[in-house]
């Protein structure tokens, strides 16, 4: 008989792990979100001895992730949480977009359980298929004890939710952390080395999101680079822009063609946070700027919140 908080909850949402291709050797040329959360878990027969419940609630390529989706997700994740019964979540996703829904559910609701979000660089039809391993993986780190917060198990590391960057197209091991940071654990055959602590935080609350995906708040990034144009900018500012981070070169500098325009932005009230655009590291001496430790993507969701907060 199963005890108390011993059930795991896997909501699926599409993307590459669930992802099918025609021919078992074709790792790119697959139509992602073609299977079922259901048809997943079954691939694993391993799972057949935990307390398993699968709901699908989205059917993505995680590229077309949308603020409406967060929002039904995050809902639905925090009902599962306030379930006793329930001692972790599971949510399979795509690779592309990964970073910023775990970046996402950490903010809005800093879980006191784990939520632990998993994908694949390979279509569920490949040969080398990734996604049963990662979803085994991912349900191991689930059922570990002490594991709080929102993180991600890809290729057996677990990355935190607030770090994770996908730094690589197309291999296996495709996530790092960042600044300069590396996984909170590794997973084991089933077995889970911790390196460093959980992630905590204050929960905002799922109640913060917007369900009508048009009531979100228009944030945009914009790379600062060589031979820069302010005319989309411009555009941009002229159609209702309401948020922009800048995705700056070297450590947080902004090519001089952008300076004029990202000064009106400020002036006319429009928030426009800078990070840069490399892959690691963060703007050094700008304590005073709440994007500097951050990738673009992370700095657009955590400047669309700011924003909806303001309401």
């Amino acid at each position: 008989m199963q005890s108390a908080a011993q059930t795991f909850v896997i909501i699926g949402t599409g993307g590459t792990i669930a992802g099918a291709s025609d021919s078992a050797t074709d790792n790119v040329g697959y139509k992602a979100g073609s299977l079922s959360v259901d048809t997943l878990v079954k691939a694993v027969p391993a799972l057949a001895s935990r307390s398993l419940e699968a709901e699908q609630l989205a059917q993505l390529d995680s590229k077309d992730m949308d603020h409406g989706t967060w929002a039904r997700l995050a809902r639905r994740v925090r009902e599962h949480l306030d379930r006793p019964e329930v001692r972790g979540i599971v949510i399979t996703h795509g690779t592309d977009t990964l970073e910023e829904t775990a970046y996402l559910l950490q903010r809005v609701l800093a879980p006191e359980k784990p939520v632990v979000l998993t994908a694949a660089m390979r279509p569920a039809t490949a040969i080398q298929a990734d996604g049963p391993q990662n979803l085994l993986d991912a349900v191991a780190v689930a059922a570990s004890a002490g594991v709080r917060g929102v993180v991600a198990v890809v290729a057996g590391q677990v990355w935190s939710g607030l770090e994770l960057r996908k730094t690589h197209s197309y291999r296996l091991d495709a996530f790092e952390a960042g600044p300069d940071a590396g996984p909170l654990a590794v997973v084991e055959e089933g077995a889970l080395r911790r390196f460093r602590d959980w992630t905590t935080g204050e929960a905002l609350g799922a109640a913060l999101l917007p369900e009508d995906g048009a009531a979100w708040p228009w944030v945009e990034v914009l790379a600062s680079h060589a031979g820069a144009d302010a005319r989309a900018l411009e555009a941009w500012r002229t159609a209702g822009l309401q948020g922009l981070v800048l995705a700056c070169t070297g450590n947080g500098t902004l090519n001089q063609a952008l300076e004029a325009p990202v000064q009106a932005l400020k002036d006319a009230g429009v928030p426009v946070w800078r990070t840069t655009r490399c892959a690691q590291g963060r703007i050094v001496g700008a304590e005073d700027e709440p994007a500097a430790a951050l990738s673009p993507w992370a700095a657009r969701v955590e400047l669309m919140l700011s924003l909806l907060r303001r309401r």
